[in-house]
């Protein structure tokens, strides 16, 4: 669990030219109360109360070219020192406000000459950030019950083409999905509310066949409508999923924004799917930007109750360890009173071959596992790739609990 100190403290990854002690130096000044030059009003006083300090910096490995191109560089021919630095800041510099903390742990910090690589790793938040914001309000348990799936991963898919269908063709493919006993379907994140498929219309040709087969059946499929828009639209869309009897919204939280986000957060008597297209521009490069552990930790805070963590064996660029890191801290508490569990959400290229590595490597059934073309172009149907997909995680499920009987008989006397 996240340890919740009394000052909000950030790790990071610097690489510098420069001493490391003096980089982190420069990184807490110009975060707080110092600037570039040694200022009347910064008194000891002053100091004491306002200004970030360095809790820790661990040297690591030297580099033999910098990450990131410096105009003026310190010492442009190196060596680039790496190191891990914690800083930390008093709550009372920002209060409880996630806007005004994403400034503070990462703002100017990407500008400064001192750095020639800076990525920020994780967080700790104070007990006054789980008071001020909402977190989940469905999370795991939410969802399970919305959907009445227990025991097992959720099986989903993505609506392709992701987009150019009308709303009576979108209504007929979920009909069909709804039919091979599918789990969650989501709009793609290109599909918002555009002429070929406007949101209402949309929303509403869905959900009459989805109220239609669960009338039949007894299983509402969980459907996450893409209302991303402007803060307006997304109050006035969510509340039309809602009576039309929907159970889940999606927005693509990186062009919505933080206050989008909590707004939106605030507002829904739905769960929150959170899509992080636009996600690789802040991670790509190990030295730069931010991690996953601590990026989504703001958005849990403002209320997403899924959280996009990519694939193993994925068709982009990130590793699988790298997802199983990020699917672990989506489904680790922030507070111990309220721990802003998020179910992580894995995609891209999914199939049935994914189903053991990703039971091995979360150790867990709480995920989302979506795969779009998985199912949609299996050959002998969607009802087939849905079948194969779950035969695929009860046979990854079992098999471990096989091997764990054989160890304890095994161990018998």
């Amino acid at each position: 669990m996240t340890q919740n100190p009394v000052r909000i403290e950030a790790d990071y990854l610097i690489e510098t030219p420069d001493d490391p002690r003096l980089a982190a130096e420069t990184m807490a000044g110009e975060q707080s109360s110092g600037t570039f030059v040694a200022v009347p009003g910064e008194t000891p006083e002053l100091k004491a109360r306002a200004a970030a300090r360095v809790e820790s910096l661990e040297l690591l490995d030297a580099v033999r070219a910098p990450s990131l191109p410096v105009a003026r560089p310190i010492n442009p021919d190196g060596p680039w020192q790496r190191a891990r630095v914690t800083l930390s800041w008093p709550l009372d510099n920002i209060g409880a406000s996630l806007p005004n903390l994403v400034t503070a742990i990462a703002g100017n910090l990407w500008e400064l000459r001192q750095l020639t690589g800076l990525r920020l790793l994780d967080l700790r938040l104070p007990l006054a950030f789980a008071a001020a914001y909402p977190g989940p309000k469905f999370g795991v348990a939410g969802t399970r019950e919305l959907t009445g799936v227990s025991g097992r991963p959720l099986i989903g898919t993505i609506i392709k083409p992701s987009i150019g269908l009308s709303p009576a063709e979108t209504a007929n493919l979920v009909a069909a999905l709804c039919e091979a006993g599918i789990d969650f379907i989501k709009d793609d994140e290109l599909q918002s509310d555009g002429a070929y498929c406007p949101f209402d219309a949309r929303v509403r040709a869905v959900m009459r066949v989805v109220n239609d087969h669960a009338g039949r059946t007894g299983k509402k499929v969980m459907v996450a409508f893409n209302l991303t828009g402007e803060i307006d639209q997304m109050r006035r869309r969510h509340d039309l999923v809602l009576a039309e009897g929907g159970t889940c919204v999606m927005a693509s939280i990186n062009s919505v924004g933080l206050t989008g986000m909590v707004e939106l957060g605030r507002h829904t008597q739905l769960p929150i799917h959170a899509h992080r297209n636009g996600w690789g521009a802040l991670n790509r490069h190990p030295a730069l930007g931010w991690d996953y552990t601590a990026w989504h930790k703001i958005w849990r805070l403002a209320g997403a109750d899924h959280m996009h963590v990519n694939g193993i064996g994925n068709k982009f660029s990130e590793t699988d360890d790298s997802v199983a890191k990020s699917a672990k801290a989506a489904l680790t508490p922030m507070f111990a009173h309220k721990p802003c569990i998020a179910m992580p959400v894995f995609s891209s290229g999914q199939s049935p071959t994914q189903a053991l590595p990703t039971w091995r490597a979360l150790g867990s059934t709480d995920l989302i596992f979506a795969a779009g073309g998985g199912i949609l172009a299996h050959p002998d149907g969607p009802a087939a790739g849905v079948a194969d997909l779950r035969a695929a995680w009860d046979a990854a499920i079992a098999s471990d609990a096989a091997i764990a009987g054989d160890a304890a008989i095994a161990g018998k006397p």
